[in-house]
């Protein structure tokens, strides 16, 4: 008997971000969650792009084939940004995490790339079916820090491989046979990247999802709901399973669908007058608008005047005091980010929209042109960090990648001097075996994505 998904969604912006930069998008046969990532103006568009990319694929498809169409989708997907980035290089540095699932029944084929996540909770026990794409787990794998640490790294958000229109960065592709009530979670790091799996886990024991899902984003919250949060949790039961198609976040803003020819919807006429029977704007005599003046007293024209000048003034004294403590507030918070052809460490928020919100707190002694082209595209969007100490840590480990980077280029080897005239060759040196060369350190090993 074939199985089937009943779930629950949910997605917004967190308590400081200033956009949602998720994407998301729940149907019977596909489940998918995207973070975007490269600026306000940028990471909404990353994201929603490869979630209508890939939700194209949202279709009956047998287990055997179901690798190779997210695999295709992905491509798509990135093939997209690319793109968009070629046609507008503001965009360049633009990109996301997808996590993204086809179920046929039986089987979960699950594509995934960055930091968001794909959970199963089966008989009280919960099961990471992805593996994160960052510099924080690259630590974790070669045994540098252990988990505990990397929840609180500074660093743990840095990523080395995101959809961002680059042809090198491949998915994982795995697949996993589901059974009746197993649960799936699939989520943005504003969860995961917050509230450890333990908490997770016991959310997830709420026989209820929506309950499970109301917790699952409380937790996000108390712990400072600092990023978007985007989550999807959907249960494997053998009938009753969801039917409807849900686009969540910045997809569900960029994509909408629009009325027939263009036209405008209800309400929105040519004019911005109401329209009358025939279609045309309704007429008002001036009669009637005399007589509906005559019956709605106005105070005397000087109170008139004098009360919405009182009410702007109150608006802004407030705006004034609101501003001033928001002021203070981001001269508590770094990043790091590119000044001119130099890192630097800056004090602020890196999003300077309307009007500056930073301001150059140190310039290191480090190029961006020697950096690895990942790093710099990172550094290029800034790099939130969470005191002066991490940014200054955030600088030592862009200069030792740069460091490894740099050792790693082959050195060109001395031309020869020129003989004099006259002068005897000399014996030709037999050439060592193959045995005795010795091998040259492989540049993978030593330097970081892009070198």
């Amino acid at each position: 008997m074939a199985l089937t998904l009943r779930y629950v969604t949910h997605s917004e912006i967190g308590l400081v971000r200033k956009n949602n930069q998720d994407s998301g998008y729940a149907s019977p046969h596909l489940l998918v969650v995207a973070d975007g990532m490269g600026g306000a103006a940028a990471g909404d568009l990353a994201s929603a792009v490869a979630v209508e990319a890939i939700r194209q694929v949202d279709a009956p498809t047998p287990s055997a084939e179901m690798l190779d169409v997210l695999a295709r989708a992905l491509r798509q997907a990135n093939d997209r940004i690319a793109d968009l980035v070629e046609a507008d290089l503001s965009l360049d540095g633009m990109g996301t995490t997808v996590t993204g699932g086809l179920f046929d029944g039986s089987e979960l084929g699950l594509a995934h790339i960055g930091d968001s996540r794909a959970y199963l909770f089966r008989d009280g026990r919960l099961e990471r079916l992805t593996h994160d794409h960052s510099w924080v787990q690259s630590l974790v794998d070669d045994g540098k820090i252990d988990e505990a640490e990397a929840a609180v790294h500074p660093h743990r958000s840095l990523l080395l491989k995101v959809l961002n229109g680059q042809p090198a960065n491949e998915p994982d592709l795995t697949r996993t046979t589901l059974a009746a009530g197993d649960r799936l979670l699939l989520c943005s790091d504003g969860l995961c990247g917050l509230v450890d799996d333990t908490a997770i886990a016991a959310a997830l024991t709420l026989g209820d999802a929506d309950q499970a899902l109301d917790r699952l984003v409380g937790e996000a919250l108390a712990e400072g709901g600092i990023d978007n949060i985007t989550v999807i949790l959907a249960d494997v039961v053998e009938d009753g399973g969801s039917t409807e198609r849900v686009v969540l976040g910045a997809a569900a803003d960029r994509f909408q669908p629009t009325t027939p020819l263009g036209l405008p919807g209800p309400g929105a006429g040519a004019t911005g007058r109401d329209a009358g029977p025939s279609g045309g704007a309704s007429a008002v005599s001036p009669s009637a608008v005399e007589d509906e003046a005559r019956y709605n007293p106005q105070p005397p024209a000087r109170r008139r005047l004098v009360r919405p000048l009182v009410g702007v003034l109150v608006l802004l004294l407030v705006a004034g005091a609101g501003l001033a403590t928001a002021w203070s507030w981001t001269r508590t918070q770094y990043f790091v980010g590119a000044h001119g052809d130099q890192v630097a460490i800056f004090q602020g928020l890196p999003d300077d929209v309307v009007i500056p919100l930073s301001r150059v707190y140190e310039v290191q002694p480090l190029l961006i042109a020697q950096l690895p082209a990942f790093y710099a595209t990172q550094v290029e969007a800034g790099i939130e960090v969470g005191s002066l100490e991490s940014a200054r840590q955030t600088v030592a480990e862009l200069t030792e990648a740069a460091r490894r980077c740099e050792l790693a280029r082959p050195t060109p080897s001395p031309s020869p001097a020129p003989r004099p005239s006259g002068t005897a060759t000399p014996r030709a040196t037999p050439t060592p075996a193959a045995s005795e060369v010795p091998a040259s350190p492989d540049a993978s090993a030593t330097t970081g994505p892009g070198c």
